[in-house]
C-alpha cells in the first residue's frame, strides 16, 4: 500500500498539481479568447501578448512596491498590484479597439480581415512589452514559496516521497475559481451580461431590442483584458515571465477554446483542463512512478516517457487538428470556425 501512495505522491507532484494549475491558467486565457469570438466574431491573435502586457505592468508595479519595502506577507506582492495590471491591459485593449478595430467594424469587414489585423496588433503589443521590460526570464514571485514542503510531508506521513504544493499553484486555482464563478454570474444574472449573450446570439435582433452595441463591445474588451491579465500574472507567478512564452501560449489557449467549443465560456474552462493534462501527462517521464509499483524485472529500460518535453506545444497542435477534423464544434458544440 505504501508503494502505491508513494507513486501517487510522485504523480501528484509532477502531473496532477501542475496540470491543475496550468489548466486553470489556460482556462482563463481561453475564456478571454472565446468572449471576443462570441461577441465580436473574430479570433484575436493578439490575446497572448495582451496577457504579456498586463503581466508586464504588474511586474513593474511589483518592483516599485518592493523598492519601497512594501510586501504582502506570505502572499506574492504582485497580487497587490494586480488591479494596476488589469487597468493597463484594459486601457490598451480599449485604445486598440477605438484606433484599429472600430474602423473595420464600422465597415463590416469580414472576420478574416479582423484576424489579419489582430496579427499586426500582436506584433505591436509584443514590441511594446520587449521595449519596456526586455526579453529575459523574470521571476517575480515572493513571499512564502511553499504551502507544503516535501521534507515536512515526509516527516508527517512517513512516506519516502514528499509532496510539494507551491503557493502560486494554490493561488492560481483559487483565483481562477473566483473569476470563473464571477464571470458566469455576470453573464447569467446581470442585465449587461444578458445583453452580451443576446448580442452574441443574434446581433441584428439585439440591436432592434435596443441593446447598445458600443456598451457591449466596451464590456467585452474589459472582461477579455481582465481575464488575460489574470491568466498572464498567474502563469508568470507559477513559472516565470518572458514575452516569447506568452506568444507560445497562444496555441494551447486557442486549442482549449476550440476543444471546449469556441464561443462557449464553460467549454473554454473544460478545454483548458483537457489541453493542460494532455500536455503534462504525455510529456512526463513515468519511470519514477512505475518504480514504486512494478517489480524490477518489469521496469522499462527508458524513462517511460511518451513524448519529450520539447514537444509540449506539439500536443496542443495535434489536439487542435484532431478536434477540427473530427468534431469542429468542440465538446460543447460551439461555433464552427
Amino acid at each position: 500500500m505504501e508503494n502505491f501512495l508513494n507513486a501517487f505522491v510522485v504523480l501528484a507532484n509532477f502531473v496532477l498539481i501542475p496540470g491543475l494549475a496550468y489548466g486553470a491558467q489556460l482556462a482563463l486565457g481561453a475564456l478571454g479568447v472565446t468572449l471576443i469570438y462570441a461577441v465580436l466574431r473574430f479570433s484575436n491573435f493578439a490575446h497572448g501578448d495582451l496577457m504579456a502586457f498586463g503581466t508586464m505592468a504588474t511586474i513593474l508595479g511589483t518592483w516599485w512596491l518592493q523598492s519601497m519595502g512594501v510586501g504582502f506577507g506570505p502572499l506574492p506582492t504582485a497580487l497587490l498590484v494586480l488591479p494596476l495590471g488589469i487597468l493597463a491591459a484594459v486601457l490598451l485593449a480599449l485604445g486598440t479597439d477605438r484606433v484599429v478595430y472600430r474602423f473595420y467594424r464600422q465597415r463590416r469587414a469580414a472576420p478574416v480581415v479582423f484576424v489579419i489585423v489582430s496579427v499586426g496588433v500582436m506584433f505591436i503589443y509584443n514590441a511594446l512589452v520587449r521595449f519596456f521590460i526586455g526579453v529575459e526570464d523574470i521571476r517575480f514571485e515572493d513571499g512564502e514559496r511553499f504551502i507544503i514542503r516535501p521534507n515536512e510531508f515526509e516527516a508527517l506521513t512517513g512516506l519516502s516521497e514528499g509532496l510539494a504544493l507551491r503557493t502560486s499553484q494554490l493561488i492560481t486555482v483559487v483565483v481562477t475559481l473566483i473569476a470563473v464563478v464571477a464571470l458566469f454570474w455576470f453573464l447569467q444574472r446581470t442585465r449587461t451580461g444578458k445583453a452580451m449573450r443576446a448580442f452574441s446570439d443574434n446581433e441584428d435582433l439585439a440591436l432592434l431590442s435596443g441593446i447598445d452595441p458600443k456598451r457591449v463591445v466596451l464590456i467585452t474588451w474589459v472582461l477579455a483584458a481582465t481575464l488575460a491579465t489574470l491568466a498572464g500574472v498567474l502563469y508568470g507567478l507559477d513559472k516565470s515571465f518572458r514575452p516569447f512564452n506568452y506568444f507560445q501560449l497562444l496555441l494551447p489557449i486557442f486549442a482549449a477554446a476550440i476543444v471546449g467549443g469556441i464561443g462557449k465560456p464553460f467549454g473554454a474552462v473544460v478545454g483548458g483542463f483537457v489541453v493542460a493534462f494532455s500536455e503534462v501527462g504525455l510529456t512526463y517521464a513515468y519511470r519514477r512512478v512505475l518504480g514504486h509499483v512494478l517489480p524490477d524485472e518489469w521496469m522499462p529500460g527508458g524513462l517511460a516517457q511518451l513524448l519529450s518535453t520539447d514537444y509540449k506545444f506539439a500536443v496542443s497542435f495535434i489536439i487542435l487538428v484532431l478536434v477540427l477534423l473530427i468534431r469542429p464544434t468542440g465538446i460543447l458544440r460551439g461555433r464552427v470556425i
